[in-house]
């Protein structure tokens, strides 16, 4: 499955980067949406996939011409392990809204943003032997998301993504579509 995804996207990519004119800078109600895979993730997990929204709905003049937008993202990543007697499986989901600040750039084919919000992190688990139950080590939380990123235009409509910080996965790659 794994490398299904990054067939498609190294084929996406590929048909995307022969556009000739990218005028994609984005702007006051720019709207995409987007598919990620992070890896960074703690405990054993290998991969995180999520997905990525955002709207930008504010120009800010008195702060370098930069843009305000509102991202969501939503992620999934999981990990397991067994031994003689013992066994756990652990499954996270972490949702996350951040405000994020898009630096006014003389490249148009490049977006480059920092974003600060929160998320809550839905956390379940089973363990196995030992005498564990299952609300043992079952547990959520809000966390604090800080992120910096950027978006490379390959045309009008969609970009590479790809986010540093909090959330599932200390780096996330992706592709983007634009809505609106």
């Amino acid at each position: 499955m794994l490398r299904k995804f990054f067939g498609t996207m190294a084929i996406g990519v590929l048909m995307a980067s022969s556009a000739q004119q990218v005028a994609a800078q984005v702007s006051k109600g720019y709207t995409d949406i987007g598919v990620t895979v992070g890896v960074g993730n703690t405990g054993g997990a290998g991969l995180a996939f999520g997905g990525r929204f955002e709207r930008i709905f504010k120009e800010l003049p008195d702060l370098g011409n930069g843009l305000l937008g509102i991202g969501i993202s939503a992620d999934y990543y999981g990990y397991s392990d067994n031994f003689p007697g013992y066994g756990y499986d652990f499954k996270y989901i972490p949702i996350g809204a951040t405000a994020n600040y898009h630096f006014k750039l003389e490249n148009t084919k490049i977006d480059a943003f920092i974003g600060a919000g929160l998320g809550y992190q839905y956390i379940t688990c089973n363990v196995t032997g030992l005498g564990f139950s299952n609300s043992y080590c079952s547990n959520s939380a809000i966390y604090f998301i800080g992120r910096v990123g950027g978006r490379y235009f390959f045309s009008d409509k969609m970009a590479l993504y790809g986010d540093a910080g909090a959330g599932a996965a200390t780096l996330n790659i992706g592709l983007t579509f634009k809505l609106k």
